[in-house]
Parts: C-alpha cells; sequence; structure tokens
C-alpha cells in the first residue's frame, strides 16, 4: 500500500512536469513582466443625465413588480437601443400611477407609504421627478389616505385643464376624484363619483367616467376646481353582454374602447360631456380561434398618431380570458372599420403601445417580462430588449 507521502510526492511531479515544460516553451520577456498601467481614478458618485428632450424611440414602462409591490419602478427605456435600453428608473411606490409632462420636464407619480413600511401612518402622495435626472423634486401630499390602490390602470391619475391639473383616483370603498393643481403644488378639492369609476379627461377642464349601470358621468370644473356642471348619459355600454376595457386607445380627443366580446366603441371627448360615436364595429373573426378570438391582456387597445388602433387578441377567448393576454395584434382603421393586418407576437403578451417615430415601432410586454419590438406599419419582428427593464411590465406609456 502506498503511503500518503508517496501519493503526495507523485501529486507534485505530475504537477511540476507541464509546468517547466510551459516554462520552457514560452519564456517571459522582460516587457510582458511590467504592471499594467493602473486606471484612471473614477468620481463617486458618478450619474449621467438624461436628454432634456427624450428621443421619440423612448417609452416609459410601467414595472408592477409583482414579488414587491411597494418597490414599484417605472423604467424609462429606448426602445431603439438593443445593447442598453434601460436608460433609468423612477420609484413608483405601493399601486403607483405615473404622468409625464414633457413640456416641463416633469414626471408624476401618484403613491402611498407607510411609515413602518408596511404598516403604520398612511401619506398618499403626488411625488414630483425631474426627466433629466429622474430624481425627486417637489412632493405634493394628497388628504385622507383614500387614494385608489390597485394593479395599475393607466385611468386612475390623468392630466386635465392643459396638464395644469391632475385628477387622482380614491377608493375607501366610496369613490371619488381628487383634483391637485400641478403648478401651485396643492390641492384643490374633491369630486363624489358614486358607482362610477377611471378618469378620462374630457373637453377643456373636466373628466368622464364610467359607471356600473352601464352610462357615462362626465363633470365640467370651475377655475377653482369645483364641479361647474355634471351630466350622465344612459346606456353607453351593455355591462352583461359587450363590457369594455376600461383602458382606451386615445387618438386626439377620441377615446376608442375596445369590449370583451371584440366590439369598438368611439367616444368623443372634445366638449364638456362625453359623447359615443355612432356605429360600433367588430374587429373582425379569423379560423383558428380555440375556441374563438377575443381581445386580451392589460393594455388591450393602443393607436398610432394616425389614428390606426391595435388590438391585442388571443385565439383562447372564453368567458373570464380578457386578462389572460394574447398572441397576435390586430390593426384596425376606424374610418373603415376594417382590420388591416394581423401582427404574430413571439409570446403570451399583456401590453402594447405605439411610438411616435417617423418609422413607428409596436412595442410588445411579454406575460414573462420580455419587451419586443415590431414595425408598426408592416408587422415584422425587429428585436428583442428580453427581459432586462422590468420584472412585470404591465403598462407602456409613450411620453
Amino acid at each position: 500500500m502506498r503511503s500518503i507521502a508517496s501519493i503526495f510526492a507523485s501529486a507534485l511531479c505530475m504537477t511540476a512536469v507541464p509546468a517547466a515544460l510551459l516554462a520552457a516553451a514560452a519564456p517571459v520577456s522582460a516587457a510582458e513582466n511590467r504592471f499594467p498601467q493602473p486606471l484612471a481614478e473614477e468620481s463617486l458618485p458618478s450619474v449621467a443625465k438624461l436628454p432634456a428632450q427624450w428621443p421619440a424611440s423612448w417609452v416609459m414602462i410601467h414595472d408592477f413588480h409583482f414579488n414587491a409591490i411597494i418597490d414599484g419602478r417605472v423604467a424609462v427605456v429606448d426602445t431603439a437601443d438593443a445593447v442598453q435600453p434601460l436608460k433609468g428608473l423612477v420609484r413608483a411606490s405601493q399601486f403607483a400611477n405615473v404622468l409625464i409632462a414633457k413640456d416641463k420636464g416633469e414626471i408624476y407619480t401618484a403613491e402611498t407609504f407607510y411609515t413602518r413600511l408596511t404598516r403604520g401612518e398612511r401619506t398618499d402622495a403626488i411625488t414630483v421627478w425631474d426627466t433629466a435626472t429622474l430624481q425627486p423634486k417637489g412632493e405634493i401630499v394628497l388628504p385622507g389616505g383614500k387614494r385608489q390602490q390597485s394593479v395599475t390602470y393607466p385611468h386612475l391619475f390623468q392630466f386635465t385643464n392643459g396638464g395644469k391639473w391632475a385628477l387622482v383616483a380614491n377608493f375607501t370603498p366610496a369613490q371619488s376624484v381628487t383634483v391637485v393643481d400641478l403648478e401651485a403644488r396643492k390641492v384643490l378639492g374633491e369630486i363624489d363619483l358614486p358607482g362610477c369609476s377611471q378618469i378620462y379627461p374630457t373637453g377643456e377642464r373636466g373628466f368622464t367616467s364610467l359607471c356600473a349601470d352601464g352610462s357615462l358621468f362626465s363633470v365640467a370644473l370651475d377655475a377653482n376646481g369645483a364641479a361647474a356642471s355634471s351630466k350622465s348619459v344612459a346606456k353607453v355600454q351593455d355591462i352583461d353582454h359587450q363590457a369594455l376595457f376600461s383602458t382606451p386607445a386615445m387618438a386626439g380627443t377620441t377615446a376608442w374602447f375596445v369590449s370583451f366580446h371584440g366590439m369598438i366603441q368611439g367616444f368623443d371627448l372634445s366638449g364638456t360631456v362625453a359623447k359615443p360615436l355612432p356605429g360600433a364595429f367588430s374587429v373582425g373573426t379569423a379560423d383558428g380561434g380555440l375556441p374563438e378570438w377575443r381581445p386580451g391582456g392589460w393594455q388591450v387597445i393602443n393607436a398610432d398618431a394616425a389614428g390606426k388602433l391595435y388590438v391585442l387578441m388571443s385565439p383562447y377567448g372564453k368567458e373570464g380570458s380578457h386578462k389572460d393576454g394574447g398572441t397576435e395584434v390586430w390593426v384596425v382603421d376606424p374610418a373603415k372599420k376594417a382590420r388591416t393586418l394581423r401582427i404574430p407576437l413571439k409570446g403570451q403578451s399583456v401590453a402594447i403601445a405605439v411610438t411616435r417615430e417617423a418609422t413607428p415601432h409596436l412595442v410588445v410586454a411579454q406575460a414573462g417580462g420580455a419587451i419586443d419590438i415590431y414595425d408598426a406599419a408592416t408587422g415584422s419582428f425587429v428585436r428583442t430588449l428580453g427581459a432586462t427593464v422590468a420584472a412585470n411590465p404591465i403598462v407602456i406609456q409613450v411620453p
């Protein structure tokens, strides 16, 4: 039996021979023995600024961050940059909502905080962020601890009065809307909204909400942010058979809604009272639906600068499938009331938006987190940004 010492000596010989051979075969020159030059010193912190005017390829992607909702965020993403698409993050805490005012260089997040992180005294606030530095520059505290906390809907936080004011949805479970002066950084008042929800800016200074009985309710505000007038319009949607997704595609002052069964209904929001447009129409049908094609997803409809509509569609449509996501985008011309293009997607997707570039692109958020880019005109796949910018992308906003 070999001793431990002899085994150890054999191992030394086995390792020494190759090392000697290597040394003989490749002698090290004096130049190679020199130490490398030290790296230049970097000053810390080292923070770059974003451009004052964001390129048209940039979007904001709301990352709901389901595994840590109190740590939600909004990603600033360059959809044209396949190497480093993430340009920065804005914190958006606890079921937050976000708006951007490009002309003011400001981003606004409506958020909720607790003194003990998940418990304790509650504070609702609008945080004001600088678009160049993505640093907070102000705050407006909202009274009552009543800001609606739900999975992100864009129309729980909206501009009115030419972007000077913001409207914040409340739920206690009584529903109301808080009117906030963004320029003066103060709360102006609160409008009761019994049985109605969501905020769609209407007219010069007002908003419309959809109500549980199938009606809509429009409110015009006075110069002080109080209700100057209001009006209900009955039976604008069939809640039982053609319920509308609550997030529309905006084309100017026209809001295009799509129903769970694929009917498109437009509303004119240019006046003080919203007006349903005549002639609702279908997105169309197609073979291969199992059991049928229906809209599905979270941000299910969007519009481009020319007014064409993009609808996220699933072939597995059935009762209750409206939030399951889709595998195709159908492009619809509302003037012709006809589908013009079908775009197959790389995977099950939950949100879509169209950029305002000279050559517009369709931005698609897959259920698994990947962000894919398509040519909006042809439907051809352009690139994927992967799942590098958001954990749970749920809403895509085009500044």
